[in-house]
């Protein structure tokens, strides 16, 4: 346990001295940064709708050759906050490995206490070839007010069909959590179909389109939502 929280507490500060090295090592290979935003009639993760109407994204990323990191957002007018980081690398046959900083705005940044904590660490893996996509995260400490039970464990399958896609996740901790019943078992709590588009705007300027319907067995909600990414 003492370790983890160590990990935890040093993590931002592990990645800010892992980029300068990364980059020099990939200095050979283009660099690429992008940023950008999305606008969704919903915010939905893993099966849960967090806030209450439109919620706008916007997001920063930077690309080394084999490393990647950046920052993530989701902010609503009902007043739900949410900034995260992360960083990840792509390993060979198709497998990746990451981490993300999941933090909520207006609440202490610099507390990494299990009890009020803001920061819930996450590391991830993933698998792809061809249309398949595997995934799967694992938080690795207790956060109170962000929500964390620590040891928190999602995995989705996902598979595209060209334009089309389908899912079906499941998870513990806080991706099944209820006001009722608290933390509960393993579970499937996230079964989707998806749609991807660009919708012409002119000759020259186009817009992704992302439609889903979304479908929580553990909660008994379905959700329609549909993304714009700009």
């Amino acid at each position: 346990m003492k370790k983890i929280k160590v990990l935890s507490r040093n993590v931002l500060l592990i990645m800010i001295l892992l980029i300068p090295g990364l980059v020099k090592a990939q200095e050979e290979k283009k660099i690429q940064v992008s940023a950008g935003a999305d606008l969704y009639s919903s915010y939905l993760w893993r099966g849960t709708r967090y806030g209450t109407g439109p919620a706008i994204q916007p997001f920063v990323s930077l690309s080394a050759g084999f490393f990647s990191a950046g920052a993530w957002g989701s902010f609503d007018f009902s007043g739900y906050r949410e900034s995260d980081l992360w960083f990840s690398f792509d390993l060979p046959a198709g497998f990746s490995i990451g981490m993300t900083d999941y933090y909520f705005p207006d609440l202490d940044y610099l507390d990494y206490s299990e009890d009020t904590g803001s920061h819930a660490f996450e590391i991830n893996a993933g698998y792809s070839k061809g249309g398949l996509a595997l995934s799967a995260g694992y938080i690795i400490n207790k956060a109170g007010s962000a929500g964390a039970a620590g040891g928190d464990k999602y995995i989705e399958a996902k598979y595209s069909f060209s334009s089309l896609y389908i899912l079906t996740g499941a998870g513990d901790g806080w991706h099944v959590q209820s006001a009722e019943t608290g933390f509960r078992h393993f579970t499937i709590c996230n079964i989707g179909i998806g749609l991807v588009k660009e919708l012409t705007v002119t000759e020259s300027f186009s817009v992704p389109v992302n439609g889903q319907i979304v479908f929580n067995p553990d909660r008994n909600t379905m959700y329609a939502v549909v993304g714009f990414t700009f």
